[in-house]
C-alpha cells in the first residue's frame, strides 16, 4: 500500500511538471505570432515607416525602417516576419517590383 501511494504521488508530480512546461512554451510564443517569414507585395510609405499591403489594404508599422531605406514610396515585395497582435512587421528582405522600376 505504501508503494502504491508513492507511485501515485510521483505520477501527480510528473503531471504537474508537464503542465508547467507546456504553459511556459505557450507564454514564450505569445510575443512572436509568426515563426516563419512571409512574402507580401505592397507599397512602402513616403516616410519609410509603414507598409501598405496590396492584397488586403492593411497597413503595417515597420519595426526596422532602415531595411527599406531608399525605397520610400516604391512598390515592393517584402519577405518579413509578421507580428499581427501589434500590426508590425520585421523586414527580412526587399525586392523591387517591375512596375516601380519603369518609373
Amino acid at each position: 500500500m505504501k508503494k502504491l501511494m508513492i507511485v501515485f504521488a510521483l505520477s501527480l508530480l510528473m503531471c504537474g511538471i508537464t503542465v508547467a512546461q507546456d504553459t511556459m512554451k505557450q507564454d514564450d510564443m505569445k510575443g512572436d505570432t509568426s515563426t516563419k517569414a512571409v512574402k507580401v507585395t505592397g507599397k512602402i510609405s513616403d516616410d519609410g515607416n509603414t507598409f501598405l499591403a496590396d492584397k488586403d489594404g492593411k497597413s503595417w508599422t515597420i519595426r526596422n525602417p532602415d531595411a527599406v531605406k531608399g525605397h520610400e514610396g516604391h512598390h515592393v515585395t517584402l519577405t518579413m516576419h509578421v507580428y499581427a497582435d501589434k500590426s508590425e512587421v520585421h523586414v527580412m528582405s526587399l525586392k523591387m517590383e517591375a512596375d516601380s522600376m519603369k518609373k
